[in-house]
């Protein structure tokens, strides 16, 4: 190894974590920076690293879908992410789960077990001029560094709002309303579904869409496709809500036959004592969640542990401002990770992590740098955010079709491809 060891880690949430979790592995002194406590984001309610803030919802589980794939290919490559999930795992049918709070205490803990680890407690608003440093500040970068962001990149950081979805105490809400049903006999009953008659959602839907709104102040509504308020969704069509969060198909049960739109709920702690409502991110002010959630059936006495919330999502036009290596052009000794780089998702930002954190390190040793194999999800996702096109660069998920070559019958052989390249991807990082 090379006789500078330090690397500036900024930001502890699911990328930053990784990135330390990798360099302090490796035997590297990490200087970890996160802003919390000492500055309150309005989004995180607590200064563990790793909180997840929207859903707790890591999404499908299965390698069929690319995002369990992706999931996969973390564990191959030592994920804390990953053994944190699987110790903390809640009942969610086919997608990985997690209690929000013990997922957040592991990585925490496991982190902090590492002597070689530094933390400080300090709100960065500027990059060094020579260490390596890993810039994993998310969505909710502060606008200090957001505008050292822009004065390094000529031009102003992309944005985007994001939302968070309510909590509600199980013993709430009205059992003889509300039943367990995982969607088409997934084999358990993961999930709670409280479902409504047409006349009931049409009520509904008229006061979800002339519900007063909170207030937004820094920045104009540009949002992501993928993680729609739920007014915004309901605004679109009084039928909308129906196809997409409150489709109720898959969901009838002999003693709750056929409703019209289904709300689901998904467990949110260990315990068990506290729900989430899934697909309900919102910006309505917390007095009309309070009231316009409660009129659907089930909900009426709903006691709210967690209101939702927008907040701001950034991001760089990563196509025109990175490097292949996740460097910035203007400043290469920064890496950028995580959402902030322009994927999308808790798990793609994590995985973002693990690979910037391989960079860097590389990067100290002299060594050249590794490209990852594109036909893998990380890989292919990677990609996108250097070579994307088109006037406007947007965050991107894990989805099959960032291989568009790769038909649907060919995807079962292609799993196996993907982990030995991962495989050989992580033996030759670590050589």
């Amino acid at each position: 190894m090379n006789k500078v060891t330090r690397i500036n880690v900024i930001g502890a949430g699911l990328a930053g974590s990784e990135a330390c979790f990798y360099l302090l592995c490796k035997g590297y002194e990490v200087h970890l920076y996160e802003r919390r406590p000492l500055v309150d984001d309005h989004a995180h309610s607590s200064d563990l690293f790793g909180e997840l803030v929207c859903s707790n919802s890591l999404k499908s589980s299965s390698l069929s879908n690319a995002s369990g794939l992706q999931k996969e290919e973390m564990r191959h490559m030592n994920s804390i992410t990953m053994q944190a999930a699987a110790e903390c795992a809640v009942p969610a049918g086919n997608a990985l789960s997690v209690d929000r709070d013990l997922f957040a205490e592991k990585i925490t803990a496991k982190l902090k077990e590492f002597p070689n680890l530094h933390i400080h407690n300090e709100d960065v608003s500027s990059l060094p001029d020579d260490e390596i440093t890993i810039l994993a500040t998310g969505p909710l970068t502060s606008g200090p560094m957001l505008e050292t962001l822009q004065n390094l990149v000529g031009r102003k950081s992309l944005s985007f709002f994001d939302a968070s979805a309510p909590i509600v105490k199980k013993d709430s809400l009205d059992f003889s309303k509300v039943y367990y049903k995982s969607r088409f006999a997934q084999d358990d009953a993961a999930y709670l579904n409280a479902g409504m008659d047409k006349e009931t959602y049409v009520k509904f839907v008229y006061e979800l869409t002339h519900a007063e709104k909170a207030v937004l102040h820094e920045f104009d509504t540009h949002y992501f496709e993928g993680c729609l308020p739920v007014e915004v969704i309901a605004s679109r069509g009084v039928e909308t809500l129906r196809h997409g969060p409150m489709k109720p198909f898959g969901l009838w049960t002999e003693e709750h036959p056929k409703a019209y739109a289904i709300l689901q709920l998904r467990q949110d702690t260990a315990l068990g004592d506290c729900y989430n409502l899934v697909g309900f991110q919102t910006n309505l002010t917390y007095p009309e969640q309070r009231r316009v959630f409660r009129m659907i059936p089930g909900l009426e006495n709903a006691e709210f542990v967690r209101y939702g919330l927008m907040h701001r999502n950034s991001y760089i036009d990563s196509p025109d401002v990175l490097n292949d290596d996740l460097s910035l052009k203007s400043k290469p000794n920064v890496f950028v990770a995580g959402q902030l780089s322009g994927v999308e998702g808790y798990v793609e930002s994590a995985a973002q992590g693990i690979i910037a954190a391989i960079n860097a390190s590389r990067r100290l040793e002299g060594k050249e740098y590794l490209p990852l194999p594109e036909r893998t999800i990380t890989g292919a996702l990677n990609s996108y955010i250097h070579h994307a096109s088109g006037k406007y660069f947007a965050p991107m998920n894990a989805n099959w079709s960032l291989i568009p070559s790769l038909k649907k019958e060919q995807r079962e052989n292609f799993i196996e491809e993907d982990l030995a390249a991962i495989d050989l991807y992580w033996k030759q990082a670590n050589d």
